[in-house]
């Protein structure tokens, strides 16, 4: 099925068009798929206890994040890393902070639901739970029997698992200033923030902040890990992954903060001053980036905010389902 119908375009020149996010062949989208993916995704039962949805931690108006430096899981263990934004998440090519494999939505979504390192949502050897739970509801009997006729309507952590992908397939984010800027519009982006794209380019940021949602998807040793958590060395065992975590992309950063994998920086210009960035003139430092340059910078990341993906009434939690009121 083509996408047209489910991309969340946004306000712009009559001459953009936003691209298509890859769909995997054995996943393929759906309205109703999308439907059941968005209410599951608003949805505590989803959770051991009840307590925790995913919207819990990815908050729309935050750009899905959820404003702090980590998440304590449903028993309060203490959360490791800070919730990464999902604006484009069908395009990233590496979606955790430290598993360069981990690169399916449909296997992401078993990290927050069935992980122990650190507990989140709790539902570790819990999937028969998880599929009587929905189940006793007629309405997702009715939902999950839409969105999988080749399964029957069965509800299992499979089908949880990529009705969800699905939704995060259509948290689509192109309507920024700078998009705008970059699709012809000059006047969409101010003096300051041209200048700061200037300061951002020339400070070497685009070296892994570059395309076009500005990550290279990689993993980088840029600051030093907790002594609990050693990056992508966790996963791999070599000492030299010590530290090593993807590059975050940059779209709405200027509502997802805190900032840096544990979320140790309060404030961009903080997060910016934090990274050993090597221009030519050496490593950037207060005295290297002036007050002005660091105003500039700000609101070149500014400009990368989206306002109708923060408020786009069609990725918050819906109000109906099966034409009665949530």
């Amino acid at each position: 099925m083509a996408l047209a119908g489910l991309a969340l375009a946004a306000a712009a020149p009559v001459s953009w068009r936003w691209p298509t996010p890859p769909v995997p062949q054995d996943n393929p989208m759906t309205a109703d798929k999308v439907a059941l993916g968005r209410r599951l995704f608003y949805d505590a039962d989803l959770s051991i206890n009840g307590t925790m949805a995913c919207s819990a931690c990815h908050e729309q108006k935050r750009g899905f994040t959820d404003g702090n430096a980590t998440r304590p899981g449903v028993h309060g263990d203490p959360g490791l890393r800070n919730v990464p934004g999902l604006a484009n998440v069908a395009w990233r090519k590496r979606l955790t902070w430290a598993d360069a494999a981990l690169t399916r939505l449909e296997d992401q979504v078993g990290i927050p639901l069935f992980g122990d390192h650190p507990v989140e949502m709790g539902m570790k050897g819990q999937e028969a739970e998880l599929g009587r739970r929905l189940g006793k509801d007629a309405c997702y009997r009715a939902m999950f029997a839409k969105a999988f006729p080749e399964k029957k309507g069965r509800i299992d952590a499979t089908a949880v698992s990529a009705a969800l992908a699905a939704f995060e397939r259509t948290m689509i984010s192109f309507g920024s200033p700078y998009d705008h800027f970059l699709a012809g519009k000059e006047s969409t982006l101010s003096p300051a923030a041209r200048r700061g794209y200037a300061v951002f380019s020339a400070r070497g940021c685009l070296s892994c902040h570059g395309g076009r949602d500005l990550t290279d998807d990689a993993l980088h040793a840029i600051l030093p890990g907790a002594p609990a958590d050693r990056g992508l060395m966790e996963k791999t065992g070599l000492s030299a992954d010590r530290d090593h975590f993807r590059t975050p992309s940059l779209r709405n950063v200027a509502v997802t903060g805190p900032y840096l994998h544990d979320g140790s920086a309060a404030t961009m210009a903080e997060a910016i001053r934090r990274h050993a960035i090597p221009p030519a003139t050496g490593p950037l430092t207060d005295v290297q980036m002036t007050g002005s340059q660091m105003a500039d910078m700000t609101a070149f990341l500014d400009s990368l905010t989206d306002p109708a993906f923060l408020s786009d009434q069609r990725l918050s939690m819906p109000a109906r389902a099966c034409g009665r009121p949530l």
